[in-house]
């Protein structure tokens, strides 16, 4: 049973706000939502013709050729970097510093991270976010990169020289009837209580407690581990 009143009260509540495109698609959403025979309940509701309910029911199907600008131009709260006209130049100096180290302007080193920025700008009286940061830092020509190894060429002719090498020696002694080994060594490591990335299960509130920072021990040095 389709409920014609509220069909009805529905368009009432919405019909000074709808123009005529607007009002083709509010009855055809309507038709939509009633499922069977919602075509002939929506033309007793609102006394429109079917042929309006068709028309916007293709109308829900196609998307508008040019879309339809719910606010004005110039609508919205304005960058920061008008209503604050030295943000952006007080961002640009503080990643300029941070880019790298340079002997001849007094050393900033600080992280390049949107919330650090932030943090720094706040501190000079600037009412700004991290998000806005990242909006600021792409108008001055910034954006987040990786290292990219291009300096030696993309590829070097002896790049895999060594492996070669390894693999004619092993030819050679297993052919002589000899024991290869193979190693596998991975980089240096610290010994002693440093703190290790991840976590493990243990009683609550009852952490390992490690070293503050990651100095050599004199003592005990770095040790190579490796695989036999």
């Amino acid at each position: 049973m389709i409920d014609e009143d509220a069909i009805r009260a529905r368009y009432a509540s919405a019909n000074d706000q709808l123009d005529e495109r607007g009002r083709r698609l509010f009855v055809a959403a309507e038709k939509a939502a009633a499922g069977y025979r919602g075509t002939a309940a929506v033309c007793r509701a609102k006394g429109v013709a079917r042929s309006t309910i068709i028309r916007g029911s293709k109308d829900l199907l196609t998307a508008p050729s040019t879309p339809v600008r719910v606010r004005r131009k110039g609508a919205g709260r304005p960058p920061s970097s008008q209503t604050d006209a030295t943000a952006l130049d007080d961002l640009s100096r503080l990643a300029e510093s941070a880019t790298m180290g340079d002997p001849m302007r007094p050393l900033l080193w600080m992280s390049k991270s949107r919330e650090k920025l932030a943090s720094a700008l706040r501190a000079t009286n600037h009412a700004v976010s991290a998000n806005t940061v990242a909006k600021m830092l792409v108008t001055l020509g910034y954006s987040r990169q990786v290292n990219r190894k291009t300096k030696e060429g993309s590829h070097h002719a002896d790049r895999d020289g060594q492996f070669q090498h390894i693999n004619r020696q092993v030819i050679a002694v297993q052919a002589a009837g000899q024991p290869a080994i193979s190693v596998d060594t991975k980089k240096k490591e610290l010994i002693g209580e440093y703190k290790n990335g991840g976590s493990d299960y243990r009683p609550t509130s009852c952490p390992d407690h490690v070293k503050v920072r990651d100095f050599v021990d004199e003592e005990l040095g770095k040790v190579a581990p490796y695989g036999i």
